[in-house]
C-alpha cells in the first residue's frame, strides 16, 4: 500500500507498533542507523517503518528498498515462513529487500554501508530507467475519429 509520494505505510496499529520498536533497537540496529541517518550516498533512510503490517528494520524510500539486519530472531523454520510472506508482500509493493548479517554491522560496518549504498544506487538507476520505458511506451494522442483530412479535402 503505496502512500504518498510512493511511501509505503501501514496502518495505525502497525504505525505505534512502529514507533515503540524505535525507543527498543537492538545494538546493530543502533549501530547501523548511526550511520545511515547521516545520509551516506545523499540517501534518507527511515528506521523501524511500518510497511503493510509489517516493520521494517530500515527503509530507502527513494531505491524502493527495504533493509533488515539478520540476527538469531530471523533463524529457524517459522521465522523463514514469516519472512518469505514479508518478502512476498513487499515485492508485490515495488519494494525490494536486502538481508544484512549482523555479524556484517559489528565486523565492517564500513563494508556494510558501502554496500547498502550501492544497492540503493542500482535500485535507483533500475527505477529511473523503467520510467523511462513507461515514458517511451505512452501512446500519442490521435483524435477519436480519424486523422484530419488531405489538404483540399472538406467535409
Amino acid at each position: 500500500m503505496l502512500g504518498r509520494n510512493d511511501l509505503i505505510t501501514g496502518p495505525t496499529d502497525t504505525l505505534k507498533r512502529a514507533r515503540k520498536l524505535r525507543s527498543e533497537m537492538s545494538l546493530p540496529e543502533t549501530i547501523l542507523w548511526c550511520e545511515l541517518r547521516k545520509r551516506p550516498g545523499g540517501f534518507k533512510y527511515r528506521r523501524q517503518h511500518p510497511a503493510g503490517r509489517y516493520v521494517l528494520d530500515f527503509y530507502c524510500a527513494a531505491a524502493k528498498l527495504a533493509i533488515e539486519v539478520d540476527g538469531r530472531s530471523h533463524d529457524g523454520l517459522v521465522a523463514a515462513k514469516a519472512g518469505a510472506a514479508r518478502s512476498h508482500f513487499l515485492r508485490s509493493q515495488g519494494v525490494a529487500t536486502l538481508r544484512v548479517p549482523v555479524s556484517a554491522v559489528l565486523g565492517s560496518l564500513e563494508d556494510a554501508v558501502l554496500r547498502i549504498i550501492q544497492i540503493c544506487e542500482q535500485r535507483v538507476a533500475k527505477l529511473a530507467e523503467r520510467r523511462g520505458h513507461e515514458a517511451l511506451h505512452v501512446p500519442l494522442h490521435h483524435p477519436s475519429d480519424g486523422p484530419p483530412p488531405h489538404v483540399g479535402e472538406d467535409l
